[in-house]
């Protein structure tokens, strides 16, 4: 006899815990009970404030598990209540954020999510009343566990109340969060949701202040904190310009790829490939991060044998960088400076020499804060480092042919000397070559014979920092490598100075990695950043002697899209050794990556990631291989035609005689990967289709349906002869498949030849295939073969596969002689397909014809019919049970 607000207060005032818990279940209720009286829902919102002072946690989580549910109702009847949520229900959310208890302060926080997701709060309450409450818990005097908690609810929250608050009222605090001397949960939760930030504030604000920070985590003494900078690399490099991006977070990445945890690298390594197609042209792959990145930063474009090849403006430029952390060792802006400054020429007389065989391009000016090492004052990585910049007339005087290599220019037309300075002759030596010292950390300049002071004073200073860490047994391992390093270089290496010229071309790509075979990758992760962002060429001076193929010449091209350390690296993705050091899925990872990376450089620059492709392709691990096969079909449209039947088809092939597992990933897009290819290599799959019908396990039944999905896709492809010749008995032997799914999608595989064949030039092949439907299904002995054959009729009706003049001469005699099939389930089917869908059609409607009297009689006939069934679907034409809900219904079994 309570009424609504007398029964809410007798539970209230209750001792027993449960009542005071089903009052807080029960709130919205009751406001439902008073919503016509707004006194009424006043007096309610009240009770709850005073329901929020419980002393029992259980009673206050269960309260604030209603917030969300109470606000929304508040919001629907805001003219009966207006500012109800503002003034009764916001104050305890906030509240309880601080609250001692961690289920109530985890509920508020899941809770004032929700009501910011759901735009339940004004834009003024999340200035006044939210964010000062949020800063406030994030002082230095505040609880650690509240601190981290509102440290990661702000983070969360930047999203929703979007860029102007959350430079104005989150960032401050969000940054001074970063820096957090005493607890590492802090500093970890910022760099943990650091992208996010970074995409709300923008690239101005991303760059001015939160960049610094960003470098002070990644550096920060807890691995946990650098680990979760690597996660979040690549949403912070989208919001920062090209620039940026080349210069200084590529030598943080490489930090990070070197980093003593194993935690660390292992973070990194699955980043690298989405923070390498962060470097993606967008005049060559229609890609932009952010709307505000459109620059025209990438310029040039050559188009040449009607395939595009597009190259960025921006040149890498060198940067300092940490081997293992704290300040950089290695100071390169002046040396650069100095070697770029001996080669400044007018533009005319810009060109490698005669006997080149590597691309050598020299800029008139070098950007103003290049940098580089004591070894690239030599030729080829001094005129390889410097470019300038986007915009600059320099640039625009220099022709395109001589910008960007290629062999018929290098060939075909006479290349003018240049005049070398002495003080880049000297550094050059007497004896041209590569030198492929696999146990350096950094690759060196050409035409060095031995390992200069500055390596053994690098590999010195890179122990010395590492043995602080000596207690990891990974640390450990990279300091006796290092120590072996440093020992063979102070032995003569004259020998392998001479072999090297020989051995480049062959055993090592010197364009796109670095070779880990010897030293293990150990070594290239300790790499200092005075080869870690250089472009490594081929000797200079080896080339028409050496009588390279045009094939090498092209191999050896160097890419200019991405840093090359970054794609050293991630070319290393595939060593056996990576797996034992950082992750054991890291191929995988690896191949998950690939097509952005492709996307990134380029189908010009295919060569620098033939060897990983075909290696990944090969690897014992048939999950790595799954993912290439899932991806095949997008990475040959970013490589075209050419490249796709001479690389990916081979590759293809293997995908279709490997595991399920595998081949399941190439059957998904069969069609997508087969329209790419020519007509002529098209057809050499007819051949192979066939083998799909037979899997490792029998039950496998997707696999099968997949196959008559795609078979659907494929009828475009091929000539009505070909389909008849080559894909009919394929789709025949489906639709008597032991599963329905597969039969049902067969059913509609074969209507959609009978409708390619009748309208082929010769109908034969359309008759054919419908005589061979009647002898096949229509006469089968078994009843499944015979309701197969009324489902194909019902298919090829409803989607007017054939004029209904023709369906009545070739089809439809056929289908009513099963009238008198002894099988109930079949006449069922029959009297469905006849009432609900043939009789529907206009031509059976208008027309006086023999056949639709033929039609009439025979329904007449399933009215008469003993099974009660039969009777039902002939008699009556019930809009409920159309004959596509009911289809499997009335089909054999599954198996």
């Amino acid at each position: 006899m309570l009424t609504p607000l007398g029964r809410l207060d007798k539970y209230a005032a209750s001792e027993n815990v449960f009542n005071r818990q089903m009052v807080a279940r029960s709130l919205l209720d009751t406001l439902r009970e008073v919503c016509d009286d707004e006194r009424e829902c006043i007096a309610v919102l009240e009770r709850i404030s005073r329901l929020a002072d419980d002393s029992e946690p259980t009673v206050r989580a269960e309260l604030m598990e209603q917030v969300p549910h109470i606000a929304l109702f508040c919001q629907e009847n805001r003219p009966a209540i207006p500012y109800a949520f503002s003034k009764y229900l916001l104050p305890i959310v906030v509240r309880y954020l601080a609250d001692q208890n961690n289920q109530v302060r985890k509920t508020s926080q899941a809770a004032l999510l929700a009501l910011l997701e759901q735009e339940l709060i004004e834009r003024v309450d999340v200035e006044t009343k939210v964010c000062p409450v949020l800063v406030e818990l994030t002082a230095p005097d505040s609880n650690d566990d509240v601190k981290t908690e509102a440290v990661a609810i702000m983070c969360k929250m930047a999203p929703m109340v979007g860029k102007d608050i959350t430079e104005r009222l989150i960032l401050p605090r969000f940054c001074e969060m970063c820096c957090d001397c005493r607890m590492f949960h802090v500093r970890k939760v910022c760099a943990a949701n650091f992208g996010d930030i970074c995409s709300v504030v923008g690239q101005q604000a991303t760059e001015e202040m939160l960049l610094p920070r960003f470098f002070q985590l990644c550096s920060d003494n807890v691995w946990g904190v650098r680990k979760a900078c690597a996660e979040c690399f690549m949403a912070v490099s989208c919001a920062t310009c090209q620039e940026i991006r080349r210069t200084k977070l590529s030598a943080l990445f490489i930090n990070l790829i070197s980093d003593p945890s194993r935690w660390v690298r292992q973070a990194a390594f699955q980043s690298l490939g989405p923070f390498i197609s962060t470097f993606a042209n967008p005049s060559s792959s229609g890609q932009y991060f952010k709307e505000e990145n459109k620059s025209s930063e990438d310029t040039s474009v050559e188009d040449k044998n009607s395939s595009e090849k597009i190259r960025g403006a921006d040149a890498p430029e060198d940067i300092e960088a940490r081997p293992t952390g704290g300040d950089s060792s290695v100071h390169l802006e002046e040396t650069l400076a100095e070697g770029a400054e001996t080669l400044r020429q007018p533009p005319g007389e810009l060109s490698a020499p005669a006997e080149s065989s590597s691309p050598l391009r020299l800029s008139p000016e070098p950007p103003p804060d290049a940098a580089g090492s004591e070894e690239e004052q030599e030729p080829c990585p001094c005129g390889l480092a410097s470019q300038p910049e986007a915009g600059t007339g320099a640039q625009d005087s220099a022709p395109l042919d001589q910008e960007l290599y290629n062999s018929f220019h290098f060939w075909r037309t006479p290349l003018p000397e240049i005049d070398l300075d002495v003080e880049l002759q000297q550094g050059s030596g007497s004896e041209p070559g590569p030198q492929g010292l696999d146990v350096e950390p950094e690759v060196p300049a050409p035409g060095s014979a031995s390992i200069t002071m500055a390596t053994r004073k690098e590999l010195e200073e890179m122990i010395e920092n590492l043995e602080p860490h000596i207690d990891d047994p990974d640390v450990k391992a990279q300091v006796d490598v290092l120590a072996a390093a440093l020992r063979a270089s102070s032995l003569d290496a004259g020998d392998e100075a001479g072999e090297a010229p020989r051995r480049a071309p062959q055993d090592e790509l010197p364009s796109c990695r670095l070779d880990h075979d010897a030293a293990g990758p150990l070594i290239s992760e300790e790499q200092t950043m005075d080869s870690a962002l250089h472009y490594i060429h081929n000797d200079s001076d080896s080339g028409t002697s050496s009588g390279f193929s045009p094939d090498e010449e092209r191999r050896a091209k160097v890419q200019d899209v991405v840093p090359q350390a970054l794609l050293d690296q991630y070319l290393s993705m595939t060593d056996p050794s990576r797996a034992q050091t950082v992750d054991t899925e890291i191929a995988k990872h690896c191949a998950y990556s690939l097509p952005g990376v492709a996307l990134t450089l380029g189908r010009q620059n295919w060569h620098c990631l033939r060897e990983t492709y075909e290696t990944l392709a090969s690897d014992m691990q048939w999950k790595v291989r799954r993912t290439l096969a899932f991806s095949i079909h997008e990475l040959a449209v970013i490589l075209g035609d050419q490249l796709t039947a001479a690389d990916l088809v081979p590759i293809f092939n293997g995908f279709l005689k490997d595991l399920d597992e595998v081949r399941i990933g190439v059957l998904k897009h069969l069609h997508d990967f087969l329209k790419l290819l020519h007509i002529d290599k098209r057809r050499e799959y007819l051949y192979q289709l066939q083998e799909f019908l037979v899997t490792d396990n029998s039950r496998n039944w997707r696999f099968r349906a997949e196959l008559a999905e795609q078979l659907i896709l494929l009828l475009e492809l091929y000539s009505p002869r070909d389909v008849y010749d080559y894909l009919r008995p394929i789709a025949l032997n489906l639709c008597a498949d032991k599963v329905s799914s597969v039969r049902w999608i067969s059913y509609k595989l074969v209507s959609e030849m009978v409708r390619k064949l009748h309208r082929a030039a010769p109908p034969t092949f359309g008759a054919d295939l419908i005589q061979e439907l009647v002898e096949s299904f229509g006469r089968c002995p078994r009843w499944s073969g015979r309701q197969a054959f009324v489902f194909v009729c019902q298919t090829v009706i409803e989607d007017d596969c054939l004029p209904m003049d023709q369906f009545a001469v070739q089809l439809m005699p056929h289908l009513l002689t099963l009238a008198n099939d002894r099988v109930p389930n079949v006449r069922v089917l029959l009297a469905k397909t006849l009432r609900q869908t043939l009789l529907e059609k206009e031509h059976f409607l208008t027309s006086a014809s023999c056949h639709q009297e033929a039609v009439e009689q025979t329904i007449m006939a399933l009215q008469m019919d003993r099974d009660s069934d039969v009777k039902y679907f002939a008699s009556t034409h019930p809009a409920s049970t159309r004959i596509s809900e009911d289809a499997l219904s009335t089909a054999s079994s599954t198996y």
